[in-house]
């Protein structure tokens, strides 16, 4: 067992549940490698984290599988005594395991850090706002203060946090991804069929009406766009229909969720990648494809100004127009010009954002909240 020991919480750990699931899997993965003692504590799980995981009962809840409190908590005390750890690492905000974390570190004196994971942005606040009105006087607001500490995926996350009022420390780091071999993109021959690419959830919030109304007003001859990903609430079934609506399908491809080892291959045939969200954290997909040497198109409800910075893709105003400029512009530039912005968008992720960079970040972070170092560089503490 290594000195450093950390227990991360989070109500599921599954593919289906997106973004956050995969990286608090990849961040335990990427921790351990660190030698740091690390065990999820969760309520359902669906995912290889290769790191020691207990799942606590469950129960189904609004429709989704919840952990049961009591028995999360009992397991939750279990393990931090077992692995002496030095803190607790708690992933999203509102749940039952969310209060349960709060409650088992304050009995064992154990240092909490919470990532709210994007669930303190204006839209999601919106989203099903009474019930979170409810929660955030009876007990979210409370939990969220007497953490040791916040995590931040961006600056923009951060500034959220202070919106809603909390003034702990926040530490900000953005999620890493994995980088994939590095393929040679040869040219390719004119007559190929170019491809936008989205692949994410398939939620309202990723902005996909807006993407179909400017793939239809941009129209760029000889591409298609390929949307893929997983459909919540049938969404993709009102995209589809909307898509019929304008006369824009024929160049738009459908395809289901796709798994880890098969995601990689999908972004090596995209030329362009799109994600049109109204609402980011961080956008793990946007890293993703810059290390595949995908040029990327997103708005600027995501914290990617780097794009533009680094000459790698396009920072676009949320809305039609832009997004719809951005497709002409990108469709229109010869393909060696978009394989240089891929190349530079790899390096960017590799010095930035590869999960080994950011381990060690967090690293620093718990022994902070262990009392053991002086606050890192990434520590906010003003409020």
């Amino acid at each position: 067992m290594s000195d450093l020991a950390v227990v991360h919480t989070i109500a599921r750990l599954a593919q289906s549940e997106g973004g956050p699931a995969r990286s608090v899997a990849a961040l335990c993965r990427s921790l351990s490698k660190e030698s740091v003692g690390v065990e999820i504590v969760t309520g359902d799980v669906e995912f290889d984290a290769r790191v020691p995981v207990r799942a606590s009962g469950v129960a189904r809840r609004w429709g989704r599988v919840q952990p049961l409190r009591g028995a999360f908590e009992r397991l939750l005390e279990e393990r931090i005594a077992a692995t002496r750890a030095a803190a607790v690492h708690d992933h999203g905000i509102w749940l039952d395991s969310n209060r349960a974390a709060a409650r088992v570190a304050d009995r064992r004196s154990v240092a909490r850090i919470v990532s709210p994971r994007g669930m303190l942005s204006e839209w999601s606040l919106a989203h099903r706002g009474w019930r979170k009105r409810i929660a955030w006087r009876a007990y979210q607001r409370r939990d969220l203060e007497t953490a040791d500490a916040l995590h931040a995926t961006s600056d923009l996350e951060a500034e959220e946090i202070r919106a809603a009022g909390i003034g702990v420390p926040i530490a900000i780091l953005p999620n890493g991804v994995e980088l994939p071999p590095e393929a040679e993109r040869d040219p390719a021959p004119p007559d190929r069929i170019r491809r936008f690419l989205f692949l994410s959830r398939i939620h309202p919030k990723k902005g996909l009406e807006a993407l179909v109304e400017a793939w239809r007003a941009a129209r760029p001859a000889g591409w298609e766009l390929v949307i893929a990903g997983p459909d919540e609430r049938g969404h993709r079934a009102q995209i589809e229909r909307q898509a019929r609506g304008l006369g824009a399908d024929s160049a738009i491809r459908f395809r289901d969720a796709v798994s880890d080892d098969e995601k990689w291959g999908l972004y090596g045939t995209a030329d362009v990648f799109v994600l049109p969200t109204s609402s980011e954290n961080f956008g793990a997909v946007v890293a993703e494809a810059l290390a595949s040497s995908v040029p990327v198109i997103t708005t600027r409800a995501a914290p990617w100004s780097s794009l533009v910075e680094h000459g790698c893709g396009w920072w676009t105003e949320v809305g039609v127009e832009p997004l719809s400029a951005a497709i002409r512009e990108a469709a229109e530039l010869p393909d060696g010009d978009r394989r240089a912005m891929g190349a530079r968008g790899r390096r960017l992720v590799a010095e930035r954002f590869a999960w080994p960079v950011i381990a060690r970040r967090m690293i620093d972070v718990y022994h902070w909240l262990a009392g053991e170092r002086a606050a890192p560089d990434c520590v906010r503490t003003d409020s």
